[in-house]
């Protein structure tokens, strides 16, 4: 394991008049604070990095469209070449940042390392499957928007195709037990995107987000198949249940579960964990926290109908 090396910290007479030794001891002083309420040590880095898993992403969307997402000279007869040279660089770095995560920055135990190898293991044995649900994505975009002129400009522009790639990816990581690396994994998209989908939201096949900006996902929702959403589409939680402490509970399902085929149009929020039938459709700006049938179709009118009569 390569060594850090530290420069020394610049003396008063170095320091130009900035206070840089001033603010060195503090922020130190600051940080043993924090690793001491924390019961931390700092011994070597103790987090995955997200500049190391960012370059992991983007080798793994080379590799899974090597054509359109790979180096720009790649040409067809060299596509296995550089699919498997961009597989091991990207697998060997997320194995370190995997062993990161379950080691917690201490010097890797040959458990952490063997754990962090399983998942990776497993993680690219997925990647053929998660190709071929992204060609379904890819596919039902196409369909979906008239402005699309063909697949390979919904992979190269759309928003929305980015995000999912970047969620198929993390919502193994999560699966598999590298929760916090596939959050970084699913921010990256996020920051780029303005789409925020949780690694822990279940997805199927066929899922297309028209537009994309301000779109919200929480992480317990589920989503079935071909279902489509619009910009600034929020599934989000109602509320949040407490323990005996008053402590939020994690990981309880609180989101909405959309069965296929379902639509929900620009600004629709959707809270709680209620159910939304196959082949409905949510009505723009439409704000719904209770259950609807199959083939429902949900309007601003008709909410506000209902509250009045409820």
């Amino acid at each position: 394991m390569s060594k850090t090396v530290l420069a020394a910290v610049p003396s008063e007479t170095e320091d130009a008049g900035w206070g840089v030794r001033a603010a060195v001891d503090g922020l130190r002083a600051a940080r043993e604070r924090w690793r001491l309420a924390q019961r931390r040590e700092a011994a070597t880095r103790e987090f995955p990095s997200r500049a190391a898993l960012q370059r992991v992403a983007e080798d793994l969307c080379g590799a899974l469209f090597p054509m359109r997402l790979g180096p720009a000279d790649l040409h067809r007869e060299g596509e296995d070449y550089y699919v498997g040279s961009a597989l091991e660089r990207a697998l060997t770095a997320l194995h370190e940042q995997v062993r990161l995560e379950l080691g917690r920055g201490a010097d890797a135990s040959s458990d952490a390392d063997a754990a962090a190898a399983g998942i990776v293991r497993a993680f690219a044995a997925r990647l053929p499957e998660l190709r071929a649900i992204l060609d379904s994505d890819v596919e039902a975009a196409y369909e979906g928007d008239p402005a699309a002129r063909s697949v390979d400009e919904v992979l190269l522009c759309y928003p929305g195709l980015l995000a999912l790639i970047h969620h198929r990816l993390a919502h193994e990581l999560h699966r598999l037990g590298a929760p916090l690396v596939a959050r970084i994994v699913a921010e990256i998209a996020h920051s780029a995107t303005g789409i925020d989908i949780h690694p822990g939201a279940r997805i199927g096949p066929g899922f297309f987000i028209d537009h994309g900006t301000g779109v919200v996902v929480g992480e317990t929702a589920v989503i079935g198949r071909r279902v489509r959403l619009y910009q600034a589409v929020t599934l989000g939680a109602k509320r949040f249940t407490q323990d005996a402490s008053g402590a939020l509970e994690k990981g309880a399902p609180r989101h909405p579960i959309l069965e296929d085929e379902v639509v929900v149009y620009a600004g629709a929020t959707i809270l709680g964990r209620v159910t939304i039938g196959r082949g409905s459709t949510i009505g723009g700006n439409v704000w719904l926290t209770y259950s609807v049938p199959p083939n429902s179709h949900v309007t601003q009118a008709v909410v506000r109908n209902e509250t009045v009569n409820t």
